[in-house]
């Protein structure tokens, strides 16, 4: 298992480092978890604003970790949150539109609310996990709203720094597992379209530490990072090294899109759908960092590879 990294910065002391509070929206999350674990690490002091009751006091039995209620599409609990904070970190996202959490109220609006509010309480460093290929002119929802959530993050707060990952993998993660689940329960393992998607997947902790470290270093304010892990997969080929490192035989069956869309549509009224449309969209577009941008190894960050830790992935 790999253990969460400790670091330094250049400029930085300890003294100093340890004295910064920091608020995280999404701490309870699959990302949000791993990023309170290395500030923990690191010696900050870390706040945790969380949506449902159970979670707080669930984090209620770290003593190093304070929990309070904040939900980022009220903008007066984010305040709350945010108050005598020295840092702050959005990593709260949604994959599926539910119950009034639609992507643009939270990827977008809760998002200005995180900045406005920060920047209110003279917060000194802000980070705004968003997505790679953030477009505010996508027509996906999903990237679309991540977009516009960046821009709105950059007009209210200006030197926040935004990093934008790949898809994320790690124990219990919505990629490798997803797989698993269905080559561990069939036969055949259907690809999205003729599976030649690619995708370059971020470890957790890499993108964990990479919050970290970006927080804690003034040389990445204002800027914007895409985070990717060292290599880049078609769909297919993921498929193919999770089925040869487990051992496991199965017949690999491409499917078209327009019957992936077929299927997510018969789904949609479902509450818990276990495919939507935009997810069925996402796949559609590789997604890869751009030539030229910041990646984790500007940041100092040597990227785990996903053949490296496929096995303690898979629950």
């Amino acid at each position: 298992m790999t253990p969460v990294r400790s670091f330094a910065v250049k400029g930085e002391s300890n003294r100093h480092m340890a004295s910064s509070l920091v608020t995280v929206f999404g701490g309870s999350g699959f990302l949000g978890r791993e990023i309170v674990k290395h500030l923990l690490a690191a010696g900050h002091r870390v706040r945790v604003g969380v949506r449902r009751p159970e979670v707080l006091s669930q984090l209620g039995r770290d003593a190093c970790v304070e929990a309070v209620h904040a939900d980022v599409s009220n903008e007066s609990t984010v305040a709350n949150a945010v108050e005598g904070a020295d840092w702050v970190v959005n990593s709260v996202g949604h994959y599926v539109e539910k119950q009034g959490a639609t992507f643009h109220r939270i990827h977008a609006l809760g998002a200005r609310h995180v900045a406005r509010q920060a920047k209110r309480a003279g917060v000194q460093r802000l980070v705004q996990i968003s997505g790679l290929g953030a477009d505010p002119a996508s027509h996906s929802p999903y990237v679309r709203s991540r977009g516009i959530g960046d821009d709105l993050v950059k007009r209210a707060f200006g030197g926040a720094t935004i990093l934008r990952p790949s898809a994320i993998f790690g124990p219990g993660d919505a990629l490798l597992n997803k797989l698993a689940d269905v080559a561990r329960h069939s036969p055949v393992v259907p690809l999205f379209g003729d599976g030649r998607t690619r995708l370059q997947p971020a470890f957790v902790k890499d993108v964990a530490e990479a919050c970290a470290r970006a927080l804690a270093d003034p040389s990445t304010v204002g800027r914007v990072y895409e985070l990717g892990g060292p290599d880049v997969f078609a769909y297919s080929e993921l498929v193919q090294l999770l089925l040869e490192r487990m051992g496991w035989r199965r017949i690999i069956v491409p499917v078209p899109f327009g019957v992936w869309d077929v299927l997510a549509g018969a789904m949609a009224w479902h509450p818990n759908a276990p495919l939507t449309r935009d997810q069925v969209n996402l796949l559609k577009s590789d997604n890869v960092c751009a030539e030229g941008a910041l990646t984790l190894e500007d940041l100092g960050i040597r990227p785990v590879r996903v053949e490296d830790v496929l096995s303690a992935c898979i629950g």
